[in-house]
């Protein structure tokens, strides 16, 4: 897990993380949360159905791990999804089949080419191509910034799987209206 997915799961929890350091000796890391007086509930029993397609989306992330749970969720909901883990090489299929995705799904953070560079490249071939932007953490782009790039979705990571998959199948219904 990445140092950005640790300080999101930490901030959405109103928790904080503080780095001690020094040269070769190392680092520690402190994770802290609040206390909470408050009761844990029970999980409700209720059955979440999520939404299914089957559409082709390419999914694009640096991190060979988080392109295989991703695979993994969208095809339990029978979407057909191809990977990859090199931006360039994701932006070249896209170039040479331009109508072959329904849906871009990427990662900012990556080795060679930002996640919003490869939209912007990929808007420039097909304009209307659906994408979503994840993110652990970016002082460099936001939702609105996103937005005004022409990314449909922005997520920020760590995201849950109902939450994912919602935000797939709305950027995918949206192209359609």
């Amino acid at each position: 897990m990445g140092l950005s997915v640790v300080h999101g799961i930490v901030k959405n929890h109103d928790g904080a993380v503080m780095v001690k350091s020094e040269p070769g000796k190392g680092a520690v890391f402190e994770v802290f949360f609040p206390v909470t007086e408050a009761e844990s509930k029970p999980e409700d029993k209720e059955i979440n159905v999520l939404p299914t397609g089957n559409e082709k989306i390419l999914f694009v992330d640096d991190e060979e791990l988080l392109v295989k749970i991703g695979r993994r969720m969208l095809e339990r909901l029978e979407y057909q999804v191809e990977t990859k883990t090199n931006p360039i090489e994701a932006l070249e299929l896209v170039r040479s089949q331009p109508d072959r995705f329904d849906l871009i799904i990427t990662d900012i953070t990556m080795p060679l080419m930002s996640g919003d560079k490869l939209a912007k490249e990929i808007l420039d071939i097909r304009l209307d191509m659906p994408i979503i932007l994840c993110t652990g953490f970016s002082e460099k782009i936001d939702a609105e910034k996103a937005k005004e790039l022409g990314i449909r979705k922005y997520i920020e990571k760590p995201f849950t799987m109902p939450d994912f998959t919602t935000a797939v199948r709305k950027v995918l219904d949206a192209g359609r209206s």
